[in-house]
């Protein structure tokens, strides 16, 4: 079910200002069943779609994208680097609580801050909504879809099921029903390195058997991959599904072990180690993750699957102690068994996607992990200095910096 959130800063359905003031975002309608029927009876009596933006338009050089889960940590890493080359993006994000709501409002706040509201669109809802769904398509006609709205976690969908049923499985068959209805170039979307399960693999390769899962994520993605393919068979469509491995960076989800470790050590809070700290993952840089994003959008090549990892896995040990060198600190530790569902080891094979994307990883972890500290710092001083109710600017300059990269096509 959506919130009913009264932020500031978010658009019902499809009803925002067209203007550039970047000063704040357009107050949010929420609609119920019956605001949508109203409107509904409204367009089919023949009256006035004032209600509605006029549609977001394409050229020769850019598209209109729709970037679903657009103010999480990917989606809005993405839709900044779409703005920035040009392209109009509109945002469909239900604001669930699964972490904290208001880290994702100020991954919008940051992209109106930038880019304004006239090439930017953001829609509270559930993608599994198809009513909500299917009024976006039928008014912007987005022919490019970056799907990364997604229940994330292995440890909740064991717990949960149903929940990662419904927003995984049932949301990506809505999108690709809509994509397919209405026409695309190119469908997008999050799988996740999840679906490798426990593999003995020295290296996971996107030709490996994963029929497998060890939690109920990792089945839901596998199930979104066999869906995918289904309509690339029957419809043709380009749909490319991405094996993201451990993606860490600034404004990286808080319920993660990169983001989770560098803010307890710093805190001096204790940290819990699952296992001896032998197991070892793939991280991956976000501009790393977000570049094999966009160059799989502006390739469109039938149904592909692609790793998009780093290719060097790094133990949790070494991790744990890379973070205490860049954060000045000893991290408190506490030694907790394996957790179900968890895998000992991740590496991504990325040579299909060096040889279709050209996509090359460039950001070693140990550099990553130094950026990401040095964000996170002047992201913790601005929360100081707003707690204070002074200005601040020092890690929106830095994003403003950072986030933006050029991407090869």
């Amino acid at each position: 079910m959506r919130e009913n959130l009264s932020s500031d800063y978010m658009v019902g359905l499809v009803e925002d200002s067209d203007t550039d003031d970047a000063s704040s975002f357009t107050p949010i309608t929420s609609l119920d069943e019956s605001d949508t029927d109203d409107m509904l009876s409204e367009e089919e009596q023949g009256s006035s779609t004032s209600t509605f933006e006029m549609p977001m338009m394409a050229d020769s050089k850019h598209k209109v994208v729709l970037v679903t889960g657009g103010a999480g940590f990917v989606g809005s890493h993405v839709a900044d680097t779409l703005l920035a080359r040009g392209d109009s993006v509109i945002i469909v994000d239900e604001l669930n609580d699964y972490y904290d709501v208001s880290l994702k409002r100020g991954n919008l706040d940051m992209l109106v801050a930038k880019y304004g509201q006239s090439r930017l669109k953001i829609v509270e809802g559930d993608i599994a909504d198809m009513r909500l769904m299917d009024k976006i398509f039928d008014v912007h006609r987005p022919r490019h879809v970056v799907h990364m709205a997604a229940r994330a976690g292995v440890r909740p969908s064991i717990e949960n099921p149903f929940v990662y049923i419904h927003s995984n499985i049932l949301g990506t068959t809505n999108l690709l029903e809509l994509a397919r209805t209405y026409g695309n170039d190119c469908f997008v979307w999050a799988s996740s390195s999840s679906v490798y399960g426990g593999s003995p693999n020295e290296e996971f390769s996107e030709s490996d058997i994963v029929d497998k899962p060890v939690s109920q994520y990792a089945a839901t993605k596998k199930a979104c991959e066999l869906i995918a393919y289904t309509y690339h068979s029957l419809y043709k469509l380009n749909v490319t599904g991405l094996r993201f491995f451990t993606v860490y960076g600034p404004r990286g989800r808080p319920d993660m072990a990169p983001f989770k470790f560098i803010d307890r050590i710093s805190r001096g809070l204790e940290i819990q180690q699952f296992g001896d700290g032998s197991s070892s993952r793939d991280y991956t840089y976000i501009e790393d993750i977000v570049d094999g994003i966009v160059r799989s959008l502006d390739r469109p090549l039938g149904y592909q699957i692609f790793n998009l990892g780093n290719g060097s896995p790094y133990k949790l040990n070494d991790f744990i102690g890379l973070v205490e060198k860049h954060v000045g600190k000893k991290a408190v530790i506490r030694v907790l068994p394996d957790q179900p569902g968890d895998v000992p080891r991740t590496c991504a094979n990325i040579d299909k996607a060096r040889e279709l994307l050209g996509y090359e990883p460039k950001v070693t972890f140990e550099e990553g992990v130094r950026r990401t500290v040095e964000w996170y710092n002047a992201w913790q001083a601005d929360k100081a200095e707003a707690d204070q109710g002074l200005p601040s600017k020092r890690s929106s300059q830095m994003l403003r910096n950072s986030s933006i990269m050029s991407i090869g096509v």
